[in-house]
């Protein structure tokens, strides 16, 4: 069954407390069948009311009846209760069992893996899912199991009192049930997955344009300058709606046999007494089945609220698998590098959703203690490099050493402890300042943390924050500047000692003043180490011992500034470019010829 589907992977993070979610089943079902109880004594009432009219004094057991109606409806009360402690103590348990393998999971998987997937995605799988998960255990399921035993309960009551009014009154009930799997089967799950994955989509493109905001506000943009956030709601609009549209008739017909069975009691009832088998008897029946018939409707909507919830659990499911599908980097190393040194051997590399190659037959070697930088047009596969040499992906051809031994033969923390990578743009947890530092050496003490922020140029920053290094960031309106948090991410970095450094566009955000501080900072993180850096703005390059040209992932030129400016080729007219967009100036001669 699709339902056994779902619970079985799900309970497999219950534990010893799967029981309970069982029992829950149990408690919900009988539950359904004592809140029937309240119907069938207050017939009893209008039965014996019928019998002793007009003199109602005869009707001696209308109390009890009464009493027995409350009796059976708190006990289905609290019955049902003691099944939704059941449920939610169980569900707890897997709600946070699903969070803990996650998030497990996704520490041992590349820095890179999160790339293609989407950070925006990831977030709403670990936190959505598993609250999915717990919502379908915890409240959907046992209530899908009282919505189950109830129309079962019903049957039986319904052809109890009279067979013919018991089996009109389900004609309508099969045609919704017929309805109702129509838009809830296997097409609805497909469905289903639709809506999630457009959902899923513009949620991951809504983080990626909060993120681009101070951009927008600069440049004077409008939600237009990001067309893919734009085109992800433009799509979740239009599926939305045509699924809507679509749902329209059936949902139409299933409404109207659902509330139907009462008229379809009436002509019945008409037909009988026309033709003479009308009685005191089948008068009490038809009140029982006029007070009763209304519970079908109620039952078959939670029935069909359950199926579609069914199916969102089924979904958070598959989308929880999907990150736990994700294979970290093969580990098993066991050797630690010579040196400081850092060789690329004929790397090629292409990302898992790409058919050309990011990188080919790439060779660089950078001596321990060296500088090299790389440069050429976006795409050239610079970042990639980098992210090749932090393994956050493994290579797909050749291999990457440090050392002189390859990456992968390196132990996890080993290689974390050999490479810092400061990236373009860094991102601070919302914690003090001195954690966020404290990433880098969970057991730094704090004036190692301040002597690593003095280092990184820092000490501005801590003056104007009320709690020094204490200080939470982005509570009370404490925020920093982009250039600020760079500066916290080079502390980061020099708190962390590591001999091999990658920078990766570190000063893309930062203004000029930052800019002059994070150099600063940068002389004291790259003292005495085996630096790559990657940079845009030819000038903070321009003394690195080594420039390496990269275009469409190739080594297109290699050689020192001096000498791939006078060589005439790709670097030389990139740096004739740059020079002239340093001279540009409003009005001037290169200005009015654009």
């Amino acid at each position: 069954m699709k339902r056994q589907h779902t619970l079985k992977p799900l309970l497999a993070y219950a534990g010893s407390r799967r029981i309970l979610t069982y029992l829950s089943l149990i408690l919900s079902g009988v539950s359904a069948v004592l809140a029937l109880g309240p119907f069938i004594w207050i017939w009893f009432i209008i039965r014996d009311v019928i019998a002793a009219a007009p003199d109602f004094s005869e009707a001696a057991n209308i109390s009890f009846y009464g009493w027995m109606a409350v009796l059976f409806a708190v006990l289905s009360v609290l019955v049902y209760v003691a099944g939704l402690m059941c449920s939610h103590i169980a569900a707890f348990r897997v709600a946070a069992n699903i969070k803990k393998k996650l998030l497990d999971h996704v520490v041992t998987l590349p820095a890179g893996a999160f790339d293609t997937f989407g950070s925006g995605r990831a977030r709403k799988v670990i936190n959505e899912s598993s609250a999915a998960a717990e919502t379908y255990l915890a409240h959907n399921l046992p209530d899908f199991a009282g919505a189950v035993v109830t129309p079962l309960a019903m049957i039986v009551l319904m052809f109890l009192f009279d067979w013919r009014l018991g089996l009109v009154s389900l004609f309508p009930v099969a045609c919704a049930f017929a309805v109702m799997s129509a838009m809830t089967g296997r097409r609805m799950a497909e469905k289903m997955k639709q809506y999630n994955d457009a959902l899923m989509d513009m949620n991951n493109e809504a983080v990626e344009y909060v993120r681009g905001i101070p951009v927008v506000k600069t440049f004077g943009q409008t939600v237009f300058s990001f067309e893919r956030f734009k085109d992800s709601i433009d799509r979740y609009h239009t599926w939305v709606v045509a699924y809507t549209k679509q749902l329209r008739q059936p949902m139409m017909f299933f409404t109207l046999l659902i509330d139907s069975v009462f008229a379809f009691i009436i002509v019945l009832t008409l037909i009988i007494v026309n033709t003479g088998g009308g009685s005191a008897s089948f008068t009490t029946d038809l009140i029982f089945y006029v007070i009763f018939t209304p519970v079908i409707a109620v039952t078959l909507n939670k029935i069909m609220f359950m199926s579609e919830n069914g199916m969102i659990a089924r979904d958070a499911t598959a989308r929880i698998n999907e990150i736990l599908d994700m294979k970290p980097l093969e580990e098993g190393g066991i050797l630690t590098p010579k040196d400081n040194s850092v060789s690329l051997k004929n790397v090629s590399f292409k990302y898992a959703d790409s058919e050309n190659f990011a990188v080919k037959n790439l060779s660089i070697d950078i001596p321990a203690g060296g500088t090299v930088a790389l440069v050429g047009p976006s795409g050239g596969g610079k970042t990639t490099v980098a992210g090749l040499i932090s393994r956050f992906w493994d290579v797909s051809a050749g291999a990457v050493e440090i050392g002189g031994v390859n990456a992968k033969d390196i132990p996890k923390e080993k290689l974390c402890d050999t490479v810092s990578y400061v990236f373009q743009e860094s991102r601070l947890l919302k914690t003090t300042i001195a954690e966020n530092v404290r990433l880098a050496r969970p057991r730094a003490t704090d004036e190692e943390v301040m002597r690593a922020l003095e280092l990184a140029q820092c000490s501005d920053i801590i003056a104007k924050l009320p709690q020094g290094i204490n200080t939470v960031i982005g509570r009370n309106g404490q925020y920093l500047s982009g250039g600020e948090q760079q500066r916290i991410a080079i502390a980061r970095a020099i708190l962390k000692d590591a001999p091999v450094v990658v920078l990766d566009e570190a000063t893309a955000f930062a203004d000029p003043e930052n800019e002059y501080l994070v150099q600063r900072a940068f002389a004291e993180l790259t003292r005495g180490k085996t630096v790559i850096m990657i940079a845009h703005r030819l000038s903070t390059v321009a003394g690195a011992q080594r420039i390496c040209v990269l275009d469409g992932g190739e080594l297109k030129e290699n050689g020192t500034h001096a000498e791939l400016a006078a060589a005439g080729g790709k670097y030389a007219a990139m740096w004739r470019e740059y020079k002239k967009s340093v001279t540009w100036s409003v009005g001037s001669k290169e200005a009015s010829n654009g």
